[in-house]
């Protein structure tokens, strides 16, 4: 049986997978793999979380399976899931957890690893880890066991880094910067970078309480964010989920400044363009004219951030992201990250003296209309013939001014129908149109 999913093992806390005594024997079984790949006596294991009050439960357990594995773990407390990441390289251990489920409830939490690299683990890893789960716990020789450390730095290491991303020779003085923290990992971490840069800082949803991160709050809910940034007449707002691996913008006269348009800033509007930027098949299709215009390719991958990496890693590019706001910059960090991916769009702005609203001056995103068919059993919608037929002739409706996604969903019964194009009437009829074919079509 494989516990992992497209990131990570995640669920409802109490019920399994996310249960304390799963979570011990995960951290032993992990540990245990662990040892024979490193060949290392005493590995090391950096170990960092939200805010969730569940947290600190998962927390124990994994870092008791660990040491009974023989592993030492350095615990970092409260991060986001991408100072993991880079906290995993720069301590040099040999793996690093981190749990979090990202924009979930509170009641909600997960588990996920990175490599030594600072990567996704990959997946002969996780079935290693299966197969490990299976066996029961043995602990050979209590002087084997590891030991657990509190890396007291930790939030200074990251500030640094996230720092060392915006160039030296400028700064955002002339900038006033609401910053919605989600009530999560980047509460304390995220309004210090900026500030320590020199904008004047305003933080909001910045006292996690353990039961309300996500809550109304962050880059999900980021009507709260654009009623602050003008009320306060700020020159912009930033809007973390609750690890702090996506980011949401809103510019000074409240518009949003999804995923999409921040892969439009970093693909047009930098001193340097890149060569290509990955999107996935959600992004919308005035990005990939935008940037057609620019002379730089879309490359569209599925939706999730490991299939955007890989597809960077295959084309040798570095920008690429979702209209969620995750987006990655390998130039400067191995996964999504929110306050990175916010400052390379505030270099642009410092450097071209331009507002965020001018930076997407002419942009426009195309309507889209999504619906979502639930069924009572899945089924493959291009098996049928007749609704082949109906896809077929919408797109040939849509050719050059839009286009057509239908896909399954990966975790429950749902055909996920998505219209896209110039004309949100024709749209929102044709999606309709064609759920209902769908519908009709179920087997």
């Amino acid at each position: 049986m494989s516990y992992f999913g497209t990131d990570g093992i995640r669920g409802k806390f109490g019920q399994l997978p996310i249960t304390p005594d799963f979570a011990l024997k995960l951290g032993f079984a992990a540990g245990k793999v662990l040892k024979r790949r490193t060949k290392k006596n005493k590995p090391i294991v950096v170990l960092g979380k939200d805010t969730r009050l569940s947290g600190y439960i998962l927390e124990a357990a994994l870092q008791a399976g660990l040491n009974a594995a023989g592993v030492y773990v350095h615990l970092l407390g409260p991060l986001p899931t991408p100072a993991i990441a880079h906290l995993t390289r720069a301590l040099h251990a040999s793996l690093g957890i981190v749990i979090s489920a990202s924009h979930n409830p509170y009641f909600d939490n997960g588990i996920k690893f990175f490599s030594c690299e600072g990567k996704k683990l990959p997946d002969y890893w996780q079935d290693e880890i299966n197969a490990e789960l299976e066996l029961d716990m043995h602990i050979d020789d209590t002087a084997n066991l590891g030991k657990s450390v509190r890396v007291k730095d930790a939030n200074g290491r990251y500030i640094e880094f996230c720092k060392s991303t915006f160039p030296y020779h400028l700064d955002l003085s002339d900038l006033k910067i609401v910053v919605d923290c989600a009530n999560g990992a980047a509460y304390n971490v995220g309004p210090a970078v900026y500030r320590e840069l020199g904008a004047k800082v305003i933080a909001i949803h910045d006292e996690p309480t353990g039961l309300n991160i996500n809550d109304g709050c962050g880059s999900t809910h980021p009507e709260h964010l654009q009623k602050a940034v003008v009320e306060h007449q700020a020159d912009l707002g930033i809007a973390f989920d609750g690890d702090a691996d996506r980011v949401i913008m809103v510019d000074k006269n409240g518009e949003q400044i999804t995923g999409d348009h921040i892969l439009y800033i970093l693909g047009t509007q930098a001193s340097r363009k890149p060569a290509g930027i990955v999107g996935t098949v959600m992004s919308n299709m005035a990005l990939e004219i935008a940037l057609d215009k620019a002379g730089v390719a879309l490359h569209r991958a599925k939706v999730g951030d490991r299939y955007v990496l890989q597809k960077l890693e295959d084309h040798h590019l570095v920008i690429g992201g979702e209209p969620s706001g995750h987006i990655l910059t390998l130039d400067k960090s191995t996964t999504g990250d929110a306050i990175i991916a916010s400052l390379q769009v505030l270099t642009v702005m410092v450097e071209q003296k331009k507002a965020l609203h001018e930076l997407v001056d002419g942009f426009h995103l195309l309507p889209n209309v999504l619906v979502n068919v639930r069924l009572d059993a899945m089924f493959d919608p291009y098996s049928v013939p007749a609704l082949v037929t109906e896809f077929e002739k919408a797109e040939a409706q849509l050719k050059g001014r839009g286009r057509l996604l239908i896909r399954k969903s990966g975790t429950e019964p749902v055909i996920r129908v998505m219209v896209e194009g110039d004309d949100l009437a024709e749209v929102t009829q044709l999606a309709n149109d064609l759920a209902e074919a769908v519908r009709a079509n179920a087997v």
